[in-house]
């Protein structure tokens, strides 16, 4: 069912949105040659059906432009491999050692992650860390992006998480992406918005030195 929507123009479109943060109705009709109004009527169809949400956003200093993104709701088109077994398994592991046994298991997963990262120093700055992170989570089917504010803030943005019905069950598969982000900026990565919470995405703040500091060495 879900391979004759992608051959859809609606597919095609909650496609396109997945391997970006939003598009406009122009973006999507340039990306796919179809007119814009032509593309306005699939999102009015999209947004009524909860796979879409708009929100007006300005670029540079033209009057404000309708972006679209997707909701949690267009992850069951996509792929939710694995997710019943781990599930079970979770189930499983819970059972014998409670909550705290399934918590530990995804600290484990991000330390081991934060490991690989090495060690925040000058010569690779938790920005450089950060980027890395990013590429891991896109690698694991996570459609994520990193930007930075004018005020040094970096955001980690995550849509439409593939894993959202494992969290759903199972929230501490959180704290694996909450143990590298305390790796790399211990203290200063504040998560604002979650979807496993309601929100449109999962986003982090970020706040990080331009230059990290110098350890010195005690005799």
């Amino acid at each position: 069912m879900h391979d004759r929507f992608f051959d859809s123009t609606r597919g095609k479109i909650v496609g396109a949105l997945r391997e970006r943060p939003s598009a406009s109705a122009f973006d999507l009709a340039t990306l796919f040659g179809l007119s814009p109004n032509a593309i306005r009527q699939q999102l009015v169809v999209l947004e009524r059906d909860g796979l879409i949400a708009g929100r007006s956003v300005r670029r540079g200093k033209t009057k404000p432009t309708v972006e679209y993104s997707l909701t949690a709701e267009a992850a069951r088109y996509f792929p939710q491999r694995y997710d019943k077994m781990l599930n079970a398994v979770l189930r499983e592991i819970r059972v014998a050692g409670g909550d705290g046994a399934v918590k530990a298991v995804f600290e484990r997963i991000g330390k081991r992650t934060a490991d690989r990262l090495g060690a925040v120093t000058e010569e690779h700055p938790a920005e450089e860390h950060l980027t890395k992170v990013v590429t891991a989570l896109k690698a694991a089917g996570v459609n994520a992006e990193l930007q930075k504010t004018a005020d040094g803030t970096l955001l980690l943005h995550e849509h439409a998480c593939p894993y959202a019905t494992v969290v759903a069950e199972n929230p501490e598969a959180c704290g694996a992406i909450h143990t590298i982000l305390d790796s790399v900026a211990p203290g200063r990565a504040r998560q604002v918005e979650s979807l496993a919470t309601g929100g449109a995405e999962c986003r982090f703040e970020i706040d990080v030195d331009t230059v990290p500091r110098k350890t010195t060495a005690t005799a």
